[in-house]
């Protein structure tokens, strides 16, 4: 099990992946806080889904994304792990790889995390300098719909957090 929010290895303090959940395709490859883990570390972060929130008059609606075709798939992850120098604490934490909203998504949210496919799988995990665009440019067919507000508190953990609560937009 990986924490959420990168730990770059030379952090002083783990607090810092609070604020580094997500990586930017555009910039991982140089950011120093990115870089090394995505030269090296590359994972798999296995999903069915994920939620977005869009904005929506006043306020903002949760919103379910899923593959069209409702199969399992991949998110682009780099992965860290970071020591603290004063203690035995090791953590092992991760980001999701994000790029520019697809048309579909940009209905959303202007970001989206990069899915990686499974004929894919080996050359990410692999370190394939050339893959990310590639990935990018054929990102896949999506599908959304609207769900209770209850996913917003991490309590809520059952099935009816995916089930619509309108329609779906495909």
């Amino acid at each position: 099990m990986l924490r959420w929010g990168l730990v770059p290895f030379w952090a002083k303090d783990p607090s810092i992946g609070n604020r580094m959940i997500n990586a930017r395709s555009e910039t991982v490859a140089e950011k120093p806080s990115f870089r090394n883990a995505y030269k090296k570390r590359r994972c798999l972060i296995l999903a069915d889904g994920f939620y977005e929130w869009r904005k929506k008059g006043d306020g903002k609606a949760p919103y379910f994304i899923s593959l069209a075709d409702g199969s399992p798939f991949a998110f682009a992850g780099i992965w860290e792990n970071w020591n603290s120098k004063e203690s035995d604490e090791s953590l092992q934490s991760t980001a999701i790889i994000t790029a520019a909203a697809s048309d579909f998504m940009a209905q959303l949210h202007q970001r989206m995390p990069v899915v990686v496919r499974p004929e894919q799988a080996a050359r990410w995990l692999a370190g394939d300098a050339e893959l990310l665009s590639e990935v990018i440019d054929n990102s896949p067919e999506f599908r959304a719909w609207p769900v209770d507000r209850k996913v917003n508190n991490a309590r809520n953990e059952d099935a009816a957090l995916i089930e619509p609560s309108g329609p779906t937009i495909s």
